[in-house]
């Protein structure tokens, strides 16, 4: 395939906000090959200089933490129409895999992540910028339940890190990038989305068109 992608999508939040299952309702209404997806997360640093304990104190909310250097190289290389080798994270280790995983070019791409409006560079490669807002309470208890359930995380080391690293961060970095996005989902209501993704669908058909 070759051509760049007719629309980059970027969809940001707090920590379980429900990012993921936006991206997920979106890829949904189309086929396989129309969409590719990256997750920032996926994009953490590797530091094999660090053992498991030093790993495990490190501010993974804050933006040095990411590897936004590759996440560009990879979203230019989408657009020149080549396959990029996603990193894969193991967030118990706090480590990347030696494995990738193939992204292939496709007509959409969307990019899903905490920090993605904080860096202008990667705001500058997004052609929508959407914003998923939910209260604290609901991204605090999914993200408890996300990190024992998914992560092999205990809930003393989920807490802990909350307070001493997710809830700054957020105030600090992920709530002020709202006033990057183009429009902002209220999501965990109770409310129903099917409006406002029912716009960005359209859009998104219009532009691969």
């Amino acid at each position: 395939m070759s051509g760049v992608p007719a629309l980059v999508i970027g969809i940001a939040g707090g920590s379980g906000a429900g990012k993921s299952t936006i991206a997920g309702r979106l890829a949904s209404a189309f086929p396989d090959d129309a969409l590719a997806t990256l997750e920032y997360d996926a994009y953490y640093r590797d530091r094999p200089d660090l053992d498991a304990a030093a790993r495990a104190e490190v501010n993974y909310d804050h933006p040095n933490s990411l590897d936004t250097g590759l996440l560009l190289e990879h979203l230019a290389a989408l657009r020149r129409g080549d396959t990029v080798q996603r990193p894969v994270y193991d967030f118990l280790t706090h480590r990347r895999s030696h494995e990738t995983r193939d992204v292939r070019p496709a007509p959409i791409v969307i990019v899903e992540g905490i920090l993605l409006f904080v860096d202008a560079r990667v705001r500058a490669e997004l052609d929508i910028c959407l914003f998923v807002d939910t209260d604290p309470d609901i991204r605090a208890f999914r993200r408890v339940r996300r990190d024992m359930e998914s992560r092999g995380r205990t809930f003393d080391s989920v807490r802990k890190q909350y307070y001493a690293t997710v809830r700054p961060m957020h105030l600090e970095f992920v709530e002020p990038s709202k006033r990057w996005a183009d429009l902002i989902i209220p999501e965990g209501n109770g409310g129903d989305l099917t409006i406002a993704l029912d716009v960005i669908i359209e859009r998104m058909r219009s532009a691969i068109a």
